[in-house]
C-alpha cells in the first residue's frame, strides 16, 4: 500500500473572501465577489415583495365592489407583480447559464 503525503496550500496569498459566521470580509473582495454575496438575498426580497403585491392586488379585488377603476387598478398591481417576477426568474436563469458558459461560480 503506497500512502502519499498531500500538502496543503497556504491561504495567505490567496485573494478570496472568507465567509467567518454570518459576516462577509470585504478586505480582498472584488466586485464579483460582492455581487455574488448579495444575490441570494435579492432574491428572497424579491420574491417577498411579489408575494406581498399580489396580496395587495387580491385584496384590491376582493374589495373593489364592482367599481371599475378599483377593478382595474387591482388588476395592474397584479399584473406588475407577474412581471416583476418574470424578470425575475428570467435573470436567475441568464445568472445559472452564465456560470455555465464561463465555468465560474456566483451563487
Amino acid at each position: 500500500m503506497i500512502i502519499k503525503k498531500i500538502l496543503a496550500a497556504t491561504t495567505e496569498s490567496m485573494s478570496i473572501p472568507t465567509y467567518e459566521g454570518t459576516g462577509f470580509k470585504f478586505e480582498n473582495a472584488t466586485v464579483g465577489d460582492i455581487f455574488s454575496a448579495l444575490l441570494p438575498y435579492v432574491y428572497v426580497i424579491a420574491g417577498l415583495i411579489l408575494l406581498f403585491m399580489l396580496i395587495m392586488g387580491g385584496l384590491g379585488l376582493m374589495t373593489a365592489a364592482g367599481d371599475p377603476k378599483k377593478v382595474e387598478a387591482a388588476q395592474g398591481r397584479i399584473t406588475a407583480a407577474l412581471i416583476g417576477f418574470l424578470i425575475v426568474f428570467v435573470s436567475y436563469i441568464v445568472v445559472q447559464l452564465v456560470e455555465i458558459m464561463l465555468n465560474i461560480q456566483i451563487l
